[in-house]
């Protein structure tokens, strides 16, 4: 069955492509290639080096030409195209960004709307909505140059950049692979929540198989010479392998990798005692007292977590200060795959993680407890 396109999104059909950088006798980088790609959802390409997942990707914006087979988006055969006119319609983000240094932030995000000659106050309106979209306060950011940015703030204006135009398709090419796993997964799920407002037809390579199972709605996994050796979505691979290989690439922990496929929204979470800065300690030392725990966690005025509060500590009198709160594990996020949450609580001596949302404000906490039960032989991972 053809998939349907939906509003932000396009189809984007691979019809028995093939891709040779060499002669007839050369083997391909790319060989007889077909699958079709939902319009709106993420398709992850991922297999070893040399198997042709970064020529797949450009071949949709025509970086790279066919050597034989088609490729339409929403059955538009992308030949059909002036390769320029093509790749104004197409967003592009690569992993060093490609900002351009000697324009702000509002002039990277504002390119392609100024080569499609769009009016200047629908311009700036475009840069602004963008900016906000991505988390960058545009009158913070707006003016500034991208060596002023920090890494995670330059692949913002990327994204924010590619999606300008308001393109049906953007192509990814490892855009996190250059960050840390901290901003990686933070990254991660920004897009992941940018996605669900947005709904665009996403290509997305990467070489790290939990990347693909967290980021897709299917992945296409190639062998090496460009071969499709499964495409599905990321719940069938992990219980249904294709193959020795498929099984092989995805690894021996696929019942570990379940926890992958739930994201930390999916679990009921524990709400907190939570005290603030500046609160009576005698005051918090009778709440905790009625709640019973022990510990309370210390929020700014702006709810965002501080640390923990052990009820031990609070024998003086006075006002509670930031320095008294004790750092537990890194905040964890709605889209934060179970895994990589349990990850995070086994590497900190508490056991609990905060959870908050896209402003860094306390949502819950998340139990190792829970996760675990995830991973009981009965349990459904629920999938997003």
């Amino acid at each position: 069955m053809t998939p349907q396109a939906r509003p932000g999104g396009a189809v984007v059909t691979f019809e028995h492509v093939t891709k040779r950088y060499g002669p007839p006798g050369v083997p391909p980088a790319v060989d007889d290639l077909s699958l079709a790609i939902p319009a709106g959802e993420i398709c992850v390409l991922v297999g070893p080096s040399g198997c042709g997942k970064t020529t797949t990707m450009r071949m949709i914006n025509r970086l790279a030409e066919p050597t034989a087979g088609r490729i339409t988006i929403d059955g538009q055969d992308v030949r059909d195209l002036s390769a320029v006119e093509l790749r104004r319609g197409i967003g592009y983000v690569i992993q060093q960004v490609g900002l351009f240094p000697h324009l702000t932030v509002g002039e990277n995000v504002a390119i392609v709307p100024r080569l499609l000659r769009w009016p200047e106050p629908r311009i700036r309106e475009r840069v602004e909505e963008l900016l906000e979209l991505v988390g960058l306060e545009p009158g913070a950011y707006r003016a500034r140059y991208p060596a002023s940015l920090s890494g995670g703030e330059r692949q913002r204006v990327g994204v924010a950049r590619a999606l300008a135009a308001d393109p049906p398709v953007m192509l990814m090419d490892e855009p996190f692979g250059a960050v840390d796993p901290i901003l990686r997964d933070r990254l991660q799920n920004e897009l992941l929540r940018l996605q669900a407002k947005v709904g665009k037809t996403i290509v997305f390579v990467t070489h790290d198989v939990d990347e693909a199972i967290k980021m897709a709605d299917r992945v296409a996994i190639l062998r090496r010479g460009g071969v499709l050796a499964q495409f599905d979505t990321p719940e069938a691979i992990l219980s249904a392998p294709a193959s020795e290989f498929v099984e092989h690439f995805v690894g021996a922990d696929r019942g570990l990798k379940r926890l992958s496929l739930a994201k930390v929204r999916d679990l009921q979470l524990i709400q907190p005692l939570i005290v603030r800065v500046g609160e009576p300690r005698v005051e918090v030392r009778r709440r905790m007292e009625v709640d019973g725990t022990g510990y309370a966690l210390l929020v700014d005025a702006a709810d965002r977590p501080l640390g923990w509060v052990d009820s031990a500590e609070l024998a003086a009198d006075g006002t509670l200060t930031e320095e008294e709160a004790t750092p537990g594990a890194p905040p964890l996020q709605p889209e934060t795959t179970l895994r990589d949450a349990l990850s995070t609580l086994l590497g900190s001596s508490v056991q609990l993680g905060v959870v908050t949302d896209e402003r860094d404000r306390v949502l819950g906490l998340l139990s190792v407890d829970a996760i675990s039960e995830v991973l009981r032989p009965d349990a459904t991972a629920p999938r997003s």
